[in-house]
């Protein structure tokens, strides 16, 4: 009775270390293509200075946070201050000069009510009243604008971010229009940079696999750029949480370039012995053990699939044997 026990319990050991047959057929795995992306803002805004002068403060500098219309620099131009000196003493001048002419048309007014001077003698005198205050009124419009362009030396942000570069330091001298720094905002997204021959594979909408220091994650692609550059096709891929940290960080990425059909069974139906791989097949006669080649591992819906380029043909029954 003992050995016909011991070879009952060994007849069920080996049945429960079959698991459940799978049927081999082919399924649709997608091809990757490894890249780089590279983090980029969505907004490159340039700070510039509308007035040329010489730096006298300085606020920033890399790496600070700023929000729109905050000052972050001031430029002065000494020529606007002499500017603003010399329209003060011209206006003085002119009030004087008005106050004169305002004296004489008044007395030349009592004059021709008299009949002492000609009304073309009164009109002169009105003209030139009016003159003076035309000449005062633009004078002082004159010192609007200059009083504006020294208002203008304060540099504000553009908008709100994160300062990226500031190329210039205290003492600087600018001319208009050239940049004082570069602020970066609107949120982070990945610029990849993807050789043309797999340009055509790529969809707005597609998934990529993205490698980050948190761990990997899942991006979609936003834009594709109908511009070739150096025979490379830009992207714009949106990355839930992606690190804001470093601007112009490369990330690995692999993008789907392809789609072809293959034959996967689970990674532990195979099995390991003398250099060869075999899987165990279910047959008419029994399981048997057949050697295959193996390929590339493939993930599916979270389960370790391995790629068989010979040895199994669509239809055939692979069983799953545990060690």
């Amino acid at each position: 009775m003992r050995p016909l026990l011991l070879s009952l319990v060994f007849s069920l050991s080996a049945v429960s270390a079959m698991a459940q047959p799978i049927v081999v057929a082919t399924h649709d795995v997608t091809e990757w293509k490894s890249v780089f992306g590279q983090v980029e803002t969505r907004d490159r805004l340039p700070a510039r200075a509308r007035i040329g002068g010489t730096v006298e403060s300085l606020a920033i500098t890399e790496g600070d946070r700023v929000t729109r219309g905050q000052p972050i620099a001031t430029i002065r131009d000494d020529k606007l201050d002499f500017r603003i000196d010399a329209l003060d003493a011209q206006l003085s001048a002119l009030t004087a000069r008005l106050e004169t002419a305002t004296t004489d048309l008044e007395r030349g007014r009592q004059l021709r009510d008299r009949g002492v001077i000609t009304n073309q003698r009164f009109d002169e005198l009105q003209t030139a009243v009016s003159v003076l205050q035309g000449e005062i009124a633009g004078t002082e419009a004159e010192k609007l604008v200059v009083a504006r362009q020294i208002d203008e030396g304060t540099v504000l942000a553009p908008g709100d971010g994160i300062v990226l570069s500031v190329p210039i330091s205290r003492g600087s001298v600018l001319n208009p229009g050239e940049t004082l720094a570069e602020i970066g905002g609107g949120g982070v997204y990945l610029r990849l940079a993807v050789p043309e021959r797999h340009a055509t594979a790529l969809a707005q909408g597609d998934g990529i696999q993205i490698t980050t220091a948190q761990g990997p994650r899942t991006g979609i692609i936003a834009k594709i750029y109908p511009l070739i550059q150096g025979g490379r096709v830009s992207a714009d891929v949106t990355v839930e949480g992606l690190d804001a940290r470093f601007v112009g960080q490369r990330l690995p990425v692999r993008l789907p370039i392809a789609t072809r059909k293959a034959l996967l069974v689970p990674e532990a139906a195979l099995t390991q012995t003398g250099g060869l791989d075999f899987v165990t097949v279910e047959t008419a006669t029994g399981p048997q053990q057949r050697v295959v080649l193996p390929g590339a591992r493939v993930t599916q819906d979270g389960t370790q699939w391995r790629e068989i380029l010979t040895g199994l043909m669509a239809g055939e029954t692979v069983v799953q044997t545990n060690d």
